[in-house]
Order: structure tokens, then C-alpha cells, then sequence
């Protein structure tokens, strides 16, 4: 089955390197130096949930890297020899494990580098890309199964789930494995998948990871370590504020499923868990009024914060 997924792309030329001169002639008829072509990078795909409900798992992303290498970029999935712009000539997986999918396992996502020759024509598009105007990109794949993830069946295989559904605390989406073939890449104005697209540099520079970038820009490294802290410290407040949660919710209802609750409990930001924080400590307060001997007692007491004297 063929897939096209669009995705949200940051634009900027790059510096070629020697070796990556060298991956382009391989794919050119005549030797080419570095002042006549135009190289960027393109977030092609990741392993992250769209706006389809589907995604590409690790071991997708993995296969489709080789099927990309030569693939044209073109317009709006116009397969015409007049749409090609651009061509990949290397493609990687980059892992982001600090970072967690909705599925629950590590972000990573598929990178190329694509090339195209200066010319008169494409100084327009060249133009567009620097200007941020060209800023989203599609690919063009197929795959051989759509897996359902809750119950593992192929969609239209009698599978009744419908993606985007939560089970149980779980999201409903289908996982797109089992690559067969990958068609192009597309300049196009709608992203289904956000996170993906043609990469930004920095001052003509590529950098892979934060700490690549520290070691160019070493003054931030003391605000980095601030907020690295400060992200610790909200992390967990999060934490302590979802394990609240869940045991307010078990006081309130004591037959409630403990793991249903602690899986409803992950997928909530601050204020819903506030929001539920009240509530089921109110409800937990109705449930148990002797252990809140001071709920009466002290009138200087609110009703909102009594309900925490458990």
C-alpha cells in the first residue's frame, strides 16, 4: 500500500563537505564542485504519532533509510521529470532518546541530505528555501503492513478499532511496517507529521546534538545547566503531582483500577491534573470525613484546601 505523509520543514544552506562531494558524484554524470550545488537537510519521517494516527516505528524508519538514497524531490507528489528539484544522497537515523513518543518508546527520526544544481531556473526555489517560504515536506513510500496497536491485526482485517480511539488508557493508532519501496519527497503546504522536514543550520553549520552545539558555543553552557535544574525539578513535581492523583482517585473510588488510573495519569499535563486533584479530593473528603478531624474545627480553612487533610 503506498503512504504520502507530509511533514513541517525549517530550511537553510549548509556548507558541502569533501565527502559529501563526493556522495553527489556518485549520483551525477559529470564531477561537480562545491560552489555549483546547493545542499540541505531534510527530516523526511519519524517514529512519532500523526495527525492520521499512524506512525513509522524504529525499525521502519531503519529500512526506509537505504530505500531513500537517489529519490528526487519534487512538488505536490507531480510525478514529472519538469517537477525535480533535488536528489538525496545520504540518509541516517537520528535517535533522540531524551525525548519519548506517544507510543512510549525514544524519538528518532529519518534524515537525508539532498542536493541540488545552481542554475537560473531553481534560483527562485534556492531563494524560497533560504526566505523560509518552502518550509514543509511529504514523502512518498509504501508499505506492506498497517498494524493495528491495540490488538495487532492488520487494519481492514477485521480489526474494529478505530485509530485515534483510547482503550483502556491506551491510543489507538496503526503502525506502518515493512517498507517496500520509497517513491520521492515533496515540497507541499499541508504537514501531517510536524516534527519532520528540511533541517535549519546554524551559521552554515549542521549541528546533531545539543552538545555539539555547546562545544562551538561554550558561554551557554552554564545556562543550559540552569535550565536542565529547573526542567529536572518540574519533572518531578509532574511525578509527584500524577502519583497524587492517582491515590485521591483510589481514595475517592476505591474500585478503581489502579493501572487504568496510573495510565490516565501519564497522559494529563499539569492543569487537567489539578483540575482532578480537586475534584477527587473533594470527593475523597465526603468519603473518609474521620480521618479530616480539622475540616470542621478550623474555620480558617477553605472547603477546597480541606479536602487535602487526609
Amino acid at each position: 500500500m503506498n503512504i504520502t505523509k507530509t511533514a513541517l520543514a525549517l530550511q537553510q544552506a549548509e556548507r558541502v563537505s569533501p565527502e559529501e562531494l563526493e556522495l553527489i558524484n556518485t549520483w551525477s554524470k559529470k564531477p561537480l564542485t562545491a560552489q555549483e550545488v546547493y545542499v540541505f537537510s531534510v527530516r523526511l519521517c519519524d517514529n512519532e504519532v500523526d495527525r492520521d494516527f499512524e506512525r513509522f516505528p524504529a525499525q521502519t524508519l531503519e529500512a526506509l533509510a537505504p530505500l531513500f538514497l537517489g529519490k528526487s524531490g519534487i512538488f505536490d507528489h507531480n510525478w514529472s521529470a519538469r517537477n525535480q528539484s533535488a536528489r538525496i544522497f545520504s540518509t541516517q537515523v537520528i535517535s533522540e532518546p531524551e525525548r519519548v513518543t506517544q507510543a512510549g518508546d525514544p524519538y528518532c527520526w529519518l534524515k537525508a541530505r539532498a542536493y541540488m544544481v545552481r542554475t537560473d531556473d531553481n534560483r527562485g526555489l534556492i531563494a524560497e528555501i533560504d526566505g523560509g517560504i518552502k518550509k514543509e515536506v511529504s514523502v512518498g513510500c509504501a508499505v506492506k503492513r498497517r498494524v493495528c496497536s491495540i490488538c495487532g491485526e492488520e487494519a481492514g482485517a477485521g480489526c474494529g478499532h478505530q485509530p485515534g480511539q483510547v482503550y483502556d488508557g491506551k491510543l489507538c493508532y496503526l503502525s506502518l511496517e515493512e517498507p517496500a519501496d520509497a517513491y520521492e519527497f515533496s515540497f507541499v503546504a499541508v504537514p501531517a507529521q510536524p516534527q519532520a522536514g528540511v533541517v535549519k543550520a546554524m551559521g552554515g553549520k549542521h549541528y546533531e546534538t545539543l552538545k555539539e552545539l555547546l562545544a562551538d558555543y561554550p558561554r551557554f553552557a552554564g545556562e543550559i545547566e540552569t535550565l536542565k535544574a529547573q526542567a529536572e525539578l518540574g519533572v518531578r513535581a509532574l511525578k509527584e503531582l500524577r502519583e497524587d492523583v492517582v491515590r485521591l482517585a483510589a481514595l475517592a473510588d476505591p474500585q478503581a483500577d489502579m493501572k487504568v488510573l496510573q495510565r490516565m495519569a501519564q497522559h494529563l499535563e499539569e492543569p487537567e491534573l489539578r483540575q482532578l486533584q480537586r475534584l477527587y479530593g473533594q470527593k475523597a473528603a465526603k468519603s473518609y470525613p474521620l480521618q479530616l478531624p480539622y475540616t470542621q474545627k478550623s474555620q480558617s480553612l477553605s472547603q477546597e484546601d480541606g479536602a487535602f487533610l487526609i
